[in-house]
């Protein structure tokens, strides 16, 4: 600002008295107004790099709002983040506390429960002894199920279609599937004399193993019927089943203790009824053979687990 002040005195003086100064003191005037311009020139570049430092510190500025800003999102992503895990936690919390007040409730149970479960506790912690009697158990049940299942095959497949007899094991259980056509007269619960070669066959199997039970299920197709003898499906496959039980018993004489007959109706279908061979499978008997309440007990029993 000096620079600027000083110059303009200068021409000022210049244009008054240059007509009655001196040669000497031109030269001299001139020589500072060279100085003076030379330093505008100097002011000059300085102010265009002042200029050019203002601009890089604005953009420099406006970088870090930009950065703050990605900062300050953050920065609430991870509280939200930590607010959702103390939720998590004082959900554990609410559910621990829960667990501990079941657990608190169990001491209600009665002296002779709390023994029962003491030495249930007590048996679980023998682990190897429990698993080798699980396997053990499972073992002799897979073995008493697959030789069941191949004798009534080795029997049954003697002159008997396959489409009209199929031999299954389930888990614990070996199942006979007996097509209607070959075990009744047609709509009716009448034992063909087919049948009765079929049934003495599994009679005999039966009889040879005294500790299995025997449940006869009858099942029908969806296909409505209404007779003097029979009211509807119901009827109908609870009567096959019933035929098929005194069958077994009063002419192969089968312990009935040993025998229950159940009708399921056209429910628990195997095929769809939309069809002719839909409708035929699912026209079926099914005699199950299972092991006894008390003998499947035994076969948990420790004290029979081989050593």
């Amino acid at each position: 600002m000096n620079s600027f002040i000083k110059l303009f005195l200068l021409l000022f003086l210049v244009g008054s008295v240059s007509s009655c100064i001196s040669k000497k003191k031109f030269t001299s005037l001139q020589t500072e107004l060279d100085a003076a311009n030379q330093d505008l020139g100097t002011v000059g570049e300085q102010v265009n790099k002042l200029t050019n430092q203002l601009s890089t510190c604005e953009q420099e500025k406006t970088r870090m709002q930009s950065s703050l800003g990605t900062v300050e999102s953050n920065l609430k992503l991870r509280e939200e983040q930590i607010q959702d895990l103390k939720d998590q936690i004082a959900d554990i919390r609410s559910q621990r506390d829960k667990q501990l007040g079941q657990v608190s409730d169990l001491t209600t149970l009665s002296q002779s429960a709390s023994e029962n479960i003491k030495e249930t506790l007590s048996q679980l912690e023998k682990k190897d002894e429990y698993i080798h009697l699980l396997q053990a158990a499972k073992t002799r049940a897979d073995s008493i199920n697959l030789a069941l299942a191949v004798n009534l095959k080795s029997v049954l497949n003697q002159g008997i279609a396959d489409d009209d007899v199929e031999v299954k094991v389930d888990k614990t259980v070996v199942f006979i599937n007996l097509s209607d056509k070959m075990l009744y007269q047609t709509g009716s619960a009448i034992i063909t004399p087919r049948a009765t070669e079929v049934l003495g066959k599994i009679a005999e199997i039966i009889k040879s193993r005294p500790g299995l039970e025997v449940m006869v299920e009858g099942y029908t197709d969806n296909r409505s019927i209404r007779t003097d003898c029979y009211q509807d499906n119901w009827d109908l496959s609870v009567k096959r089943a019933t035929s098929v039980v005194r069958e077994l018993q009063t002419k192969y004489d089968v312990d009935p203790n040993r025998l229950i007959a159940a009708g399921r109706g056209e429910y628990n279908a195997l095929a769809e009824n939309t069809t002719p061979e839909g409708r035929s499978t699912n026209r079926r008997t099914r005699i199950i053979i299972m092991p006894k309440l008390d003998e499947f007990y035994d076969l948990l029993n420790p004290n029979m687990v081989p050593e």
